[in-house]
């Protein structure tokens, strides 16, 4: 299996802080992702992006991920993905719905909970609990069609001997109203059990993949909406995107910077009906203005003489 060197996708050195990888997530995924690239075939590379930031944004997932790579790309003691090592190479394989098998190899199943039984002969034993790492991008809690998702499962022949791990496939849908953090229960679906004992549950840990234009408030959307200054004097209509599409969405006169305009039904869905999408105002000044711009803004300031903002609250 080919080995990731997310340092390397996402531009950054291998002692970057978090602060450093996160600005090169945010620049790399507005240029990548589909609703603001202006670039063709950015999905596959839009993914990359997010697998990496997932691992090296992640205090825990990242130091697990470096001792891998300092030993070249290899698991050292078979580690929690159970592969022997991974060979260095250009990239791994994407599912079209899901993150890599390399990605699958490391997290998808360190955190196994054995809940076995045994009864009184010894031959009969449940299955192990599966708990994999599920990550969706914020998308996904739109879409109709199943998610796809592998895992690994452990596997013993049936004197309990352990056996290479088995690989399963399975096609989910995402249930609608589901939360970053939320888990969600499979019954049967980890490990197989000994003799007649039943399979183990697999449980999926749902994370929510950063976004470059949404920030999530419980099952609300904020996005920051820059204006120039006489858009929010004059007000009008701009257009701002959704998950759903941009739409077209009217400024008031004299709103100012840090407003939060309501987008009702435009954020992710809930049990029943949907959140809402916040649109953040940030008022914004042209990089540079020349002598006329700048007789306009002092004639503005004798007009307005009387005004003090810092007094206006």
């Amino acid at each position: 299996m080919d080995f990731r060197d997310y340092y390397k996708i996402l531009g950054v050195e291998p002692d970057a802080d978090l602060k450093a990888i996160k600005t090169a997530y945010r620049k790399l995924a507005r240029k990548y992702h589909p609703d603001v690239s202006t670039e063709t075939d950015t999905a596959e590379r839009f993914k990359e992006v997010a697998e990496a930031y997932e691992v090296l944004g992640d205090e825990k997932k990242r130091a697990e991920y470096d001792e891998i790579r300092k030993f070249g790309g290899r698991q050292q003691g078979g580690g929690a993905g159970g592969a022997g090592g991974f060979s260095s190479g250009q990239g791994g394989r994407y599912n079209e719905q899901d993150f890599s098998d390399f990605f699958s190899s490391i997290f998808g199943q360190r955190r196994q909970r054995a809940s076995g039984f045994e009864d009184a002969s010894g031959f009969r034993s449940r299955g192990r609990d599966i708990e994999v790492e599920m990550p969706i991008f914020l998308e996904d809690t739109l879409a109709e069609e199943s998610k796809q998702i592998k895992y690994s499962l452990p596997y013993q022949d049936a004197h309990g001997q352990q056996l290479e791990d088995i690989t399963k496939t399975l096609k989910i849908k995402i249930p609608k109203g589901v939360a970053d953090g939320e888990r969600i229960r499979l019954k049967g679906q980890g490990a197989p059990g000994l003799g007649d004992g039943p399979a183990g549950d697999l449980y999926l840990r749902v994370r929510l993949v950063p976004h470059p234009l949404f920030d999530v408030e419980a099952h609300n959307l904020l996005t920051t909406v820059p204006l120039a200054p006489w858009e929010a004097a004059l007000g009008g209509k701009i257009t701002v995107p959704t998950l759903q599409g941009k739409i077209q969405l009217t400024i008031p006169p004299n709103s100012q910077s840090g407003q939060r305009l309501r987008i009702k039904g435009r954020g992710l869905p809930m049990k029943s009906g949907n959140g809402d999408l916040f649109a953040v105002l940030k008022v914004v000044m042209p990089p540079s203005t020349d002598e006329a711009t700048k007789k306009l803004w002092q004639q503005l300031a004798e007009q307005q003489a009387g005004f003090d903002p810092r007094n206006s609250a």
